[in-house]
């Protein structure tokens, strides 16, 4: 097991500035070589307070302004146009730095890639559903709308 510092939030393992304990070769395959973690040190204290302080300048200013985006993201559809084939199937699939850049496209506001997960691959044009971490006590879900690119 290697102790880590995350510089980064991992879904399903912690946020920035969290010390946690991942087998081996999720740490050296996986966690290091993207940068969402260094390797833990006695010297990591001081990192593990800078990390959370830029976590923290980061992060949307206040829970209030959280809420309000999540109101103005909840009420409004998302749509995503992007190259299609036969039948509505897609080449390639639709990704999370999609949706943000649909996201600021139509005004709403500006979103983290790292902070929107989908629900399933979006391989074909439909309705999908995603949700954004807009604040550590605030998930706002996402209506998306896939449609052909003309």
């Amino acid at each position: 097991m290697s102790k880590l510092i995350l510089t980064q939030e991992v879904t399903g393992l912690g946020s920035a500035g969290d010390v946690v304990e991942v087998k081996d070769g999720y740490a050296r395959n996986y966690l290091i070589p993207q940068g969402f973690a260094v390797a833990w040190s006695r010297g990591g204290e001081k990192q593990v307070e800078q990390i959370k302080q830029a976590r923290a300048a980061r992060a949307l200013a206040s829970l209030e302004d959280a809420n309000a985006l999540k109101a103005k993201l909840e009420e409004s559809t998302i749509r995503v146009a992007v190259k299609t084939g036969n039948g509505g199937r897609l080449f390639g699939s639709v990704k999370p730095v999609d949706v943000t850049g649909a996201v600021a496209a139509a005004g709403l506001g500006e979103l983290d890639k790292r902070t929107v997960e989908l629900a399933s691959a979006i391989k074909s044009t439909g309705e999908y559903t995603a949700t954004a971490r807009l604040h550590p006590e605030v998930q706002a879900t996402l209506r998306i709308q896939v449609v052909a690119a003309k």
